[in-house]
């Protein structure tokens, strides 16, 4: 029995790593200002702006936003003082930093 949870485990964790192997590298120009932030407002800037999927983490790993901006402005109103983790994919590259919301 413990052979087959092993196997399920292995399957699961190579097609995570698979699907996630399609994202590299950092975005060219990426800039995320004001961080920390207090107005509820960050900008998400990047040499080719194009469209970004947006993807907020809290301290504990859970996932507290996921949106597409088209622009510069990302609107964390709705988000709680803390510190989180911010993940900007655009087209084939990715960012991960820090976002503080005072």
């Amino acid at each position: 029995m413990k052979q087959i949870y092993f196997v399920l485990f292995f399957f699961s964790i190579s097609f995570a790593f698979s699907q996630q192997a399609q994202v590299s590298g950092d975005i060219e120009g990426f800039k995320l200002y004001p961080n920390p932030t207090v107005n509820g407002k960050v900008f998400v800037d990047t040499t080719l702006d194009a469209p970004k999927a947006i993807h907020i983490f809290d301290v504990l790993g859970t996932q507290v936003l996921q949106t597409t901006i088209l622009g510069k402005e990302l609107n964390l109103s709705n988000l709680n003082k803390g510190v989180y983790i911010l993940r900007v994919i655009e087209k084939d590259k990715v960012a991960t930093r820090k976002l503080v919301i005072k």
